[in-house]
């Protein structure tokens, strides 16, 4: 049985280790925002039958 409890212990770290970057990611990282244009071909918007 000890290792089972050290194998959940470790998987408990990991996870919190995860877990604790992404608050961490959603705390201190600001995302910018800008325009994007995205030019279509106008052969795919009216296709020629």
């Amino acid at each position: 049985m000890p290792t089972l409890f050290r194998f959940l212990f470790f998987c408990a770290v990991i996870v919190g280790s995860v877990y604790g970057v992404m608050v961490a990611l959603v705390t201190f990282v600001e995302p910018t925002e800008r325009e994007v244009t995205i030019r279509i071909p106008s052969e795919r918007v009216n296709p020629q039958p």
